[in-house]
């Protein structure tokens, strides 16, 4: 194959490829196999930045994209391996020297400290990818599948007539993952929730957040209600993780009566609307964070959901401020939560989160069932 891409080049180029003593050497080295994997990228990027080379060299009218040079490296880096890569810098770096022996003028220091960054990034963008075990730009589909993966997660299950839900989520700065996250489960007559908050927020928690989501969805509905925290806290102490801490709130209602039941390992209290009195309540359900204790002791609580009730459920985002009191921001969140009830409760839950978290630096959800 080499050998029919080098007829194809014009004579003068050719007798120019032989008079180059590192290019032949190269030429060997292919031969043998050594690149065999990345040849068919390495091959017509090296003949490229050859022939951008020779025929800058020889360009008097400044008509030559000597700028190339930086995308062939560019390239190189999204698709070669390490040991190519070195390979085809090495050849960009014999078609700059050639140049500048020819003198030729768009090879001054700013096109050698230009192509020198690029290849310094290109070097490091492949390392990474090597150390991946991905090719091109697959780590970044990667990324956004797991992102996929954990927003499908927090999707709520279809409710029966009567029933409806809602589950907003905000990560801080922007970002695509965040530590809070949401797993469900429903066969018609019962549903389980499972709002949990890792400790951190961004790339690094949300990482966590996708492992968690998954054991803890795979839990879900396959232990007992009364078991679940219990059984996460298990699987967590046995990671014996260095990160942080996690928290979460587990809800399982009964979709035929309205009757509930609250555990929480270290969450911020659940909230339920009445309609009947038109205020909010805070729950009394607590229990430790998880993973921190062996054994895990939880104090549930109780109720019922009439129609025109609602249950609020919130990660600590909406309500923890550095310096202010915990209560304080869930009275905040109350009075702010007031304004869902005239305009309905699915209009106005996003409204109440990004209100919320406008003054605030950290990962935000919030998960509301209620009963019309």
């Amino acid at each position: 194959m080499l050998q029919r891409l080098v007829q194809l080049l014009p004579p003068r180029v050719r007798a120019v490829l032989r008079r180059i003593p590192f290019l032949v050497v190269l030429y060997r080295w292919l031969r043998r196999g050594t690149l065999t994997r990345d040849r068919y990228v390495f091959v017509p990027l090296a003949l490229l930045a050859v022939a951008i080379g020779i025929a800058t060299s020889g360009d008097s009218r400044g008509l030559a994209p000597s700028g190339a040079l930086v995308l062939i490296v560019v390239v190189g880096g999204l698709l070669l391996k390490v040991r190519s890569l070195a390979a085809l810098l090495a050849v960009v770096a014999a078609m700059a020297a050639y140049n500048v022996w020819k003198d030729v003028a768009a090879f001054g220091l700013g096109m050698i400290a230009t192509l020198s960054i690029t290849a310094v990034l290109a070097v490091t963008l492949a390392r990474t990818r090597q150390q991946l075990g991905v090719q091109g730009l697959r780590g970044d589909s990667m990324l956004l599948e797991l992102r996929d993966r954990l927003r499908r997660h927090g999707e709520m299950p279809r409710l029966p007539d009567g029933w409806s839900s809602q589950v907003v989520m905000l990560q801080a700065g922007g970002s695509s993952f965040g530590g809070d996250f949401v797993v469900s489960a429903s066969d018609g007559d019962t549903l389980e929730v499972a709002l949990v908050d890792v400790s951190g927020k961004g790339t690094d928690a949300g990482t966590r957040a996708l492992m968690l989501s998954g054991a803890f969805g795979g839990l879900l509905g396959s232990v007992q209600p009364e078991n679940f925290l219990p059984a996460c806290n298990v699987y967590l102490h046995r990671q014996q993780w260095d990160e942080g801490f996690v928290t979460a709130v587990h809800v399982v209602v009964d979709l035929r009566t309205g009757e509930y039941t609250v555990e929480s390992a270290g969450h911020p209290p659940a909230v339920q609307f009445d309609a009947g009195s038109g205020a909010w309540r805070v729950s009394s359900a607590k229990g430790v964070v998880l993973g921190v204790v062996p054994d895990l002791n939880c104090v549930p609580e109780r109720g019922q959901l009439r129609p025109g009730d609602a249950l609020l459920l919130y990660t600590d985002g909406l309500v923890e401020s550095p310096g202010s009191d915990l209560d304080a921001g869930i009275d905040r969140l109350l009075g702010e939560a007031e304004r869902l009830v005239p305009q309905g409760f699915g209009r106005g839950a996003r409204e109440l989160v990004e209100t919320m978290a406008a003054s605030r630096d950290d990962d935000c959800a919030l998960v509301l069932i209620w009963r019309t």
